[in-house]
């Protein structure tokens, strides 16, 4: 994997690809199919209505550890298409990721013993329940919240998106933990492509959500703020 400078909308978007793979993960969560020919990524954006300046932004955040959006990059971005992007990626992490860790944990549970069996399947049982927990608020509270602010433009009572900045979790602490179980204390179950296998899926999406909450905590937040701001301002 070749690595380069920060992605633009000038990007060819084959080169996006060339230089990290694993963004080819966020082109359903955007909608984006492949057949990209010689485009930028405001070509090809543009051809599947989709805002160049936040694919790009996510595609940033995703390949380079120290990048920070500033705040014009912050305000240019359409607030729906956010929210979108948000909603298809709370599907993507259950249904893509958590789906075939659970079955692959049960798999290897099989052939653990009683104690370890019952653990690790009571440990991600509880864990895919907190997700689902933490999934559920962001699409059943706070995304109404910030469309109320766009489409009335008025301030909702008793609610403001400081409430969710200051209860806002990490996800994928507790993955860390199953990892560490994982690695520390499954001993003689054998299947050691299988176990590999199962940590590597936990790995990326330990990592994957890791830049969820960072795009949550630094470009949704400072955005709707600023929404508030606007609103009080008037």
């Amino acid at each position: 994997m070749t690595k380069i400078s920060l992605y633009t909308t000038e990007t060819r978007m084959a080169d996006l690809i060339e230089s990290n793979y694993n963004l080819l993960l966020l082109f359903p969560r955007f909608g984006l199919e492949l057949g990209v020919g010689d485009n930028t990524i405001a070509e090809q954006c543009v051809r599947q209505g989709v805002s160049a300046h936040l694919f790009v932004m996510m595609c940033n955040i995703y390949s380079h550890a120290d990048y920070m959006p500033t705040v014009a990059e912050i305000e240019q971005l359409d607030v729906e298409q956010l929210l979108d992007y948000l909603s298809r990626s709370h599907k993507y992490y259950v249904k893509s990721r958590l789906v075939p860790i659970g079955r692959q944990l049960n798999h290897i549970s099989e052939y653990c013993a009683s104690a370890h069996s019952t653990v690790l399947q009571r440990f991600f049982s509880e864990y895919e329940q907190e997700v689902m927990h933490h999934f559920n608020y962001e699409e059943e509270t706070v995304f109404p919240y910030i469309r109320t602010l766009l489409t009335k433009y008025d301030m909702p009572t008793g609610y403001d998106i400081d409430t969710f900045k200051n209860n806002h979790s990490n996800i994928d602490d507790k993955l860390s933990d199953l990892k560490n179980i994982i690695v520390k204390h499954l001993r003689g179950v054998g299947m050691a492509d299988d176990i590999t296998e199962l940590l590597f899926q936990i790995c990326s999406l330990e990592e994957d959500l890791s830049r969820h909450t960072f795009i949550e905590d630094v470009v949704l937040i400072p955005m709707v703020q600023h929404l508030e701001k606007t609103i009080y301002d008037n």
